[in-house]
């Protein structure tokens, strides 16, 4: 199929120049909605209300939930807001595939693999969780342009990992913004919708993820109920308060028991340990933090902690508790689980490998027995590391 791109450049033509009207994709690009009663570059009649023809992108958990409501909408016959439902998702190594699609075959919903998009005759496109920049051919096919559900109060926390971040970062509210898709850049639309929530005390990303995703859901149902009307009330977002939210790499997952406080590595296991569990190294091995907890008073008055002095990462078995006691920047963290080899209980680790090294070590000091920030290498450096091991094998 040719699709005609032109690029929008500077003010639209009133009455679409000489004497033309703007065609629904440059009315979308430019936010103005559809043109009721139009015809769009491919000559299919534009509709001016429900229902709607849906093409929705989406991978995970977050964006199955939006998915759930369109299928959920399009399954109501009485209401008539949803026409027709396909889906468009990434490759995934698992046979299943991701959530999304995961739903949409079960749900008995075309699916089609990026880049292929279909070939069908669309109203609206929704973006939830897709990770992919859209090209600004792909939003033009759309009347109504492309909408995208994103977990967060636009213009804080642009990106990939916004639900990370804000548990990373401590915020204490958050919430859901509809807006509508430009290209090349991600997050930088328009706002059709936006509710705020507070975040829950010490909520994981995870189940932030479900509240924000429920939230989302019934936001993206509202717009399009009022889809003509959301489009032509959108508001710029705001110049002042954008913050960006990276995707986490492993080397984020490297507690650094120097520089960080109690506070920041509870925040940082609450915010990746279900992607990425935290790592540290002792005694030259990698070391997988599993199972992290706070360490209450009566356990801080134990004179193991208080009779001596300790440095950041040093770690000590509390019998009691059974918990593995690491000393970081300010205080304490508690560790139940940790993974060397394979997975082992705070005792386990103790009884096999903190107890003997003491035993061999009898008058060393605790803090010559600490974790250590564990250092991964950068992209140049493994760049450099490939480079030199290409040499020694030619």
């Amino acid at each position: 199929m040719r699709v005609l791109v032109r690029r929008c450049c500077g003010r639209l033509p009133a009455g679409g120049g000489a004497g033309r009207r703007p065609s629904p994709q440059w009315r979308a690009l430019a936010g103005l909605g559809g043109c009721p009663g139009g015809e769009d570059g491919r000559g299919a009649r534009v509709r001016e209300r429900p229902p709607w023809r849906v093409l929705f992108f989406g991978t995970d958990q977050f964006a199955r939930e939006a998915l759930r409501a369109l299928h959920a909408a399009r399954e109501n016959k009485e209401e008539e807001l949803i026409d027709k439902l396909e889906v468009v998702t990434v490759p995934s190594p698992s046979p299943r595939g991701l959530p999304v699609k995961q739903y949409a075959v079960q749900s008995q919903l075309p699916v089609y693999e990026w880049p292929d998009v279909g070939s069908g005759e669309y109203d609206v496109g929704v973006v939830a969780s897709f990770g992919r920049l859209l090209s600004e051919a792909l939003i033009l096919k759309f009347p109504y342009g492309i909408l995208n559900v994103h977990p967060s109060c636009l213009p804080r926390w642009r990106g990939p990992a916004p639900i990370i971040h804000t548990v990373l970062h401590g915020d204490t509210v958050t919430g859901v913004t509809i807006m509508q898709i430009r290209p090349k850049r991600f997050d930088v639309g328009p706002i059709l919708k936006q509710e705020t929530v507070p975040v829950p005390p010490k909520s994981t990303a995870k189940e932030l993820e479900a509240v924000l995703s429920r939230l989302g859901a019934n936001m993206l149902i509202s717009v399009l109920k009022n889809l003509p009307e959301s489009l032509s009330n959108r508001r710029q977002q705001p110049t002042e308060g954008v913050t960006h939210a990276p995707k986490i790499s492993a080397g984020t997952s490297c507690i650094k028991w120097e520089e960080q406080t109690s506070e920041q590595i509870f925040r940082l296991y609450r915010a990746i340990g279900n992607i990425i569990p935290l790592q540290t190294l002792w005694m030259d091995n990698t070391i997988k933090l599993l199972d992290l907890v706070e360490v209450n008073s009566s356990v801080l008055t134990d004179p193991k902690l208080t009779g001596q002095a300790v440095i950041p990462g040093s770690v000590i078995y509390h019998k009691h508790s059974q918990k593995l006691l690491v000393c970081c920047k300010d205080g304490w963290i508690g560790v139940r689980s940790v993974m060397l080899k394979k997975t082992l209980t705070a005792t386990d680790f103790y009884n096999g490998y903190l107890h003997p090294w003491y035993q061999k070590n009898s008058q060393a000091q605790p803090g010559q027995c600490r974790f250590q920030t564990l250092r991964l290498p950068t992209k140049k450096q493994k760049k450099k590391l490939l480079l030199c091991n290409s040499a020694l094998s030619s």
